[in-house]
């Protein structure tokens, strides 16, 4: 049975109204006395307020939707926790939807889901080209997360994938490091956060006069321990392996440290490996595992920020913004040691 507002009065024997106001934290005009009582009545009756209606009587929305390939992935599911944090204390409900990288899917994100009740998308996307994103037909507000540029009229919040790649790489060289491998080198869609990741490896090893021959360049399709385990067997099978691998999410880093150690190859001493996203589990890996840190609360709340202000300003010809966050090289266990201090 759905429990109303009448069914709350009635219980704390006081009127609609005065439910009204506790619900919606209008305090000043209710006593503590009949605030309590109407609290131990909504917890009797396990009241829940109807949002559909509040928001649709308001004539606007505080609900916000984030759209992410898949909550599986460490990554995204830490994202989606800042997300909602920072949505939390700006006043913004946000609900996650999963998008399986699925272009179809992403679009539909991005239209707001069909649903009046959205009131602005924030959306990582994976698979979604330019010419498909230029063909969503709502106005919902848009922010965009990720290094790709569409090119088309939405804020965007990015990480330089460059920069952070190039910084992983001089880590190792700096090391004396010289034979560099890379594993989660695709270049083609839908995997877009890879080629400049790679593009940034091959500027550091060109600057510190090194190359990166073909066969140190491992491809993947999704990111996954999996992934990362296979290719460093591959990597440790060649007849001159690399004494240092730059993996391009810390899920493959994890599954090559496991695969190296099955192979009796010792990390660092042997083969030194980096990541990227320092997820919560490299921090507990054995060794523990160096990444670049993208600032994932940063990027929650710049995605937040510019979708409320959009949500609040609705202004087609206000310029939209391309947000940069920072970033920064975590430095642990599998370059330097477990216990030993970075360089």
């Amino acid at each position: 049975m759905v429990v109303r507002l009448k069914d709350v009065a009635e219980r704390a024997g006081v009127s609609i109204k005065t439910v009204s106001n506790v619900v919606n934290g209008n305090f000043p005009h209710v006593s503590a006395a009949t605030r309590a009582n109407v609290e131990r009545a909504i917890d009797e009756l396990q009241y829940t307020p109807n949002l559909t209606a509040r928001h649709l009587r308001a004539g606007r929305t505080t609900i916000a939707a984030l759209g992410v390939p898949s909550l599986q992935q460490p990554y995204f599911a830490e994202l989606a926790g800042a997300v909602m944090s920072a949505g939390k204390a700006a006043g913004l409900t946000v609900i996650v939807e999963e998008t399986g990288g699925v272009p179809a899917v992403e679009l539909a994100v991005a239209d707001g889901l069909g649903s009046s009740l959205v009131g602005g998308v924030i959306l990582s996307p994976l698979a979604l080209s330019r010419r498909k994103l230029a063909q969503r037909t709502g106005a919902v507000p848009l922010v965009l997360l990720g290094e790709h540029s569409y090119g088309l009229d939405c804020d965007h919040v990015v990480l330089d994938n460059v920069t952070a790649a190039r910084q992983a790489t001089e880590h190792l060289i700096g090391l004396g490091r010289t034979r560099i491998a890379v594993i989660g080198a695709q270049i083609k869609a839908p995997f877009r956060t890879a080629k400049p990741r790679l593009e940034g490896a091959i500027a550091a090893l060109r600057a510190a006069g090194l190359t990166m021959p073909p066969e140190y360049r491992e491809p993947t399709g999704p990111f996954s321990r999996q992934a990362g385990a296979e290719r460093m067997q591959r990597l440790l099978a060649l007849d001159n392996p690399p004494d240092a691998v730059f993996c391009f999410s810390d899920l493959l880093a994890l599954g090559a440290i496991w695969a190296a150690h099955e192979a009796g190859a010792r990390v660092p001493e042997d083969i030194a490996v980096v990541g990227f996203d320092d997820i919560e589990e490299g921090r507990y890996s054995i060794p523990t595992l160096t990444t670049i840190s993208p600032d994932k609360p940063q990027l929650a709340r710049l995605a937040v920020s510019l979708l409320q202000d959009r949500m609040k300003s609705r202004d087609p010809s206000r310029q939209h913004v391309t947000a940069n966050i920072g970033h920064r090289l975590v430095v642990r266990g599998s370059t330097c040691g477990d216990g030993v201090a970075p360089a």
